[in-house]
């Protein structure tokens, strides 16, 4: 039996919902009951709409139940929230720093606004710029920190005072894995010294596995409250890795497994393989059996037993159409033909240098990862490569048209997804494609065919007349993929497409990569989940404006002699190389692949 010391957060029968209009209410925690221990790291983890970020609030005081009750350290949510906000710390996933103030004024304006004597400030302050590694930089401008520093100079705010509590609502959503690392061990350090308690809420399942405690929430339902090992423990004699046939992508032999919803819970491609789950133990794959590919039992981690919980909630996965598998037999490989060229491209903001003399290529059909830290120089390079910025100096050729000379053109044939969703919210699906076939100028009978035809492929059939800003994350991220693609272009740009979203939402968004690929489509992406390096052809690594490493996921493994190792060790090991040899490009012989 848990005393009132032992915990911080205690709800009964908690529920919250939200008026539609017309009477109509949507809930969003549906008589949900916790606790959360005093002194310990627990994670929120659940797909969009799960109700992460209202409980979160209703913590915090800034909004109240409809019915049950809340405690925070002991207190009531309601009656007591002015005592509650002033003994707890929120950190919102958008956390207001003032870009113009510099590092230090922004850290006095937080103690101010909390109250922080000026006498305690110094030594508060110079532990928690030692922390963050922000001692360097405090005369510098929040708005020209990178992201990393963004989120670590927000935490450092958000702990200006010493909380009882600390909330954290998916803080790490677009920080480089490096940067990642970096705030959780400082995490781990405040709950060793200070013994802080830290309430987390977070798209990343290595993090979650880093917690004492896990809490799955589904549509506002508690699927799983236990430990990191509980969750694991929901994979074990289910779970299996195999190698796809020679020449054969990852990502084509997890699409053919992800389409048999008779026999597999999840596929993901992990160190070169592909690792699944099976619906029962002992379970045989008849497409692997008709391969003749032999899988081998693999670790059960926590995001398996995630997986599995959520696809027995979830009913809508979507299902594959005929021509997508058609695509995955005929296709699969980039061809020879060459759709972009890169060759000694610079790119300097005055003595700024952002990108220095970067070369590579990119083949028809092939999926090429972007990567590297935040300030790294990848953002600038993809803005280039779109069109949206001028180099300073080099080449650049996208689907054979010279940027420097017809950029307009190069345009025609390119698609864009950007990181936060772009398009028009107070229009509805359907307004927002006719609008967008408009701008790219497709006659009426050609748009009414491409927009039967992307509607169909992004399953958007149920949410033409809804207003795209009303729409859940992962039909906003549908709706702007049929945008970019209702042209038909040769190339698509996809920028962090995936930040933030759930792992159900990124295996449906990947399956529909690969059909697009394998059709013949080439692909450039960004992103900061490192296992979806595994799903591109090739990817490069980019620090400090420099080409750090280019190939495919093998080629890279066997230079670095780790044949299985995890796309987040093998970023953090070539960054951190990189940085401490001081070396400008130790992958020199490899940079014009």
């Amino acid at each position: 039996m848990m005393t009132v010391d032992e915990w911080v957060i205690k709800a009964n029968d908690l529920y919250k919902a939200f008026a539609l209009g017309k009477g109509r209410m949507l809930p969003a925690l549906d008589h949900l009951s916790l606790s959360v221990r005093k002194g310990e790291l627990t994670a929120v983890i659940g797909p969009d709409g799960a109700g992460k970020t209202t409980l979160m609030r209703l913590i915090a005081g800034l909004m109240e139940p409809t019915s049950g009750s809340l405690s925070v350290l002991g207190l009531d949510s309601v009656k007591d929230a002015q005592e509650i906000q002033s003994r707890i710390s929120y950190m919102p996933q958008k956390f207001g720093l003032y870009e113009d103030l510099t590092v230090s004024e922004n850290m006095n304006l937080y103690a101010d606004l909390h109250g922080v004597p000026k006498e305690k400030r110094p030594a508060r302050f110079q532990k928690l710029l030692e922390m963050m590694g922000l001692e360097r930089f405090t005369g510098r401008f929040a708005g020209k920190l990178s992201g990393g520093m963004k989120q670590k100079l927000g935490l450092a705010c958000t702990l200006v005072r010493s909380p009882d509590l600390l909330l954290l609502d998916e803080p790490t959503v677009g920080v480089d894995p490096l940067s990642r690392k970096e705030l959780w061990e400082i995490l781990k350090e405040f709950v060793k010294e200070e013994h802080l308690s830290i309430l987390v809420s977070t798209a990343y399942m290595n993090e979650a596995e880093m917690c004492r405690h896990v809490l799955v929430l589904h549509r506002g339902h508690i699927l799983s409250d236990g430990t990191p090992e509980d969750l694991c423990r929901l994979g074990e004699g289910r779970t299996y890795r195999v190698m796809p046939a020679e020449g054969v992508p990852t990502r084509i032999l997890q699409a053919h497994l992800l389409d048999d919803q008779g026999h597999v819970v999840d596929a993901v491609p992990r160190g070169g393989e592909v690792h699944f789950i099976v619906k029962e133990r002992g379970m045989k794959v008849p497409y692997l059996d008709e391969k003749g590919l032999q899988p081998v039992e693999d670790e059960s981690r926590l995001e398996d037993g995630f997986m599995i919980l959520l696809r027995k909630a979830e009913s809508s996965v979507l299902q594959a159409s005929l021509e997508s598998e058609r695509a995955l037999e005929e296709g699969g490989r980039p061809s020879q033909e060459v759709n972009i060229i890169v060759k000694n491209l610079v790119k300097k903001f005055g003595d700024f240098t952002a990108v220095a003399n970067t070369s590579f290529e990119v083949h028809k059909g092939e999926i090429f990862g972007l990567l590297g830290p935040n300030g790294a120089g990848k953002t600038t390079t993809f803005k280039m490569l779109c069109g949206l910025l001028p180099e300073t100096s080099g080449f650049l050729s996208v689907a054979g048209v010279d940027l420097r000379k017809a950029r307009t053109r190069a345009r025609a044939n390119i698609g864009y997804v950007a990181q936060k969703f772009s398009l028009y919210s107070h229009m509805t699906v359907r307004e927002n494609l006719h609008f967008f076939g408009g701008i790219y100028g497709l006659p009426p009978k050609k748009m009414k065919k491409r927009i039967e035809e992307v509607v169909k492929e992004f399953y958007l059939e149920d949410r033409m007349d809804m207003k795209a800003g009303d729409l859940p994350g992962g039909y906003k991220q549908r709706l702007s993929m049929a945008c970019a693609l209702i042209h038909e272009p040769k190339i698509l740009f996809l920028d962090e497409p995936t930040s933030g979203i759930d792992p159900l939402a990124r295996r449906n968004f990947w399956r529909q990569i690969t059909t697009l690929a394998a059709r013949g489509t080439t692909i450039i992406i960004t992103t900061h989940f490192m296992e979806e390096a595994e799903y591109c052809d090739r990817f490069m690594i980019q620090d400090n404006g420099q080409l750090l490493a280019i190939g495919s996921p093998s080629e890279i493994r066997e230079k670095l002699h780790a044949p299985r190792a995890d796309m987040d060790d093998i970023f953090i090991k070539i960054v951190d190389e990189a940085r401490k040899k001081g070396e400008k490009n130790p992958w020199k012989d490899s940079a014009g692949a």
